[in-house]
C-alpha cells in the first residue's frame, strides 16, 4: 500500500459566487452612477447656455450691457441746454471701452479726427466720423445741440457699443 493513499482528500476553498458583489464593488457602482449623472447635468447646462433667449433676442455680454446701461443713464441736454458735459461723458465712455478692448492700439491717446477715424475703422456701421461735434463740442463754449442731433449721436454710439464691444 502506498502511504499517499492514507492521506485525507485535499480541502478545496468554498465556491465563490459572483452575487452579491463585495462592498467595494457596490461603492464603485455608486460612484459610476454619480459620474454619469454629473456628466448629464453638465451637458444639459452647456446646451441651455448655448441656446438663444426665448424672446428671440440673444442676451448681451455683461460688459456690453453695462456700457449700454451707462449710456442710457447719461443726462441728455435736451431743450438747447449746454452739451459740453454730455459730450465729455460720451467721449470718456468710448475711450474706456476702447482702452479695455484695444489696449495695444493706445486709443486713449487719440483725439480729434484721428479718434473718430479709429472709432469708425472699428465699426463703420455707426458712422461716427460725421459727428465731429463729439470731439470738438466739449471745447466749444456753450455748445448746444438740437434734440434730433442728440438722439442721432446717442443712436450712433449705441450702435458702436452693440456691434463692437
Amino acid at each position: 500500500m502506498n502511504p499517499l493513499d492514507q492521506l485525507a482528500p485535499p480541502i478545496l476553498p468554498p465556491a465563490v459566487s459572483w452575487w452579491p458583489p463585495a462592498p467595494g464593488w457596490w461603492l464603485l457602482a455608486v460612484l459610476f452612477l454619480l459620474g454619469l449623472a454629473g456628466l448629464w447635468r453638465a451637458r444639459h447646462r452647456l446646451r441651455r447656455r448655448e441656446r438663444p433667449a426665448a424672446t428671440g433676442e440673444t442676451p448681451l455680454e455683461p460688459r456690453r450691457q453695462a456700457a449700454l446701461d451707462e449710456l442710457a443713464r447719461l443726462a441728455k441736454p435736451y431743450g438747447r441746454q449746454p452739451a459740453n458735459d454730455w459730450l465729455q461723458q460720451l467721449n470718456a465712455l468710448l475711450k474706456r471701452l476702447c482702452r479695455a478692448r484695444y489696449p495695444a492700439d493706445h486709443p486713449h491717446t487719440l483725439s480729434g479726427r484721428a479718434w473718430l477715424a479709429f472709432l469708425d475703422n472699428r465699426c463703420p456701421a455707426a458712422g461716427l466720423t460725421r459727428w465731429m461735434v463729439l470731439v470738438e463740442g466739449s471745447y466749444r463754449p456753450q455748445c448746444r445741440l438740437d434734440d434730433k442731433a442728440i438722439d442721432g449721436l446717442e443712436q450712433a454710439v449705441e450702435i458702436w457699443i452693440r456691434k463692437h464691444v
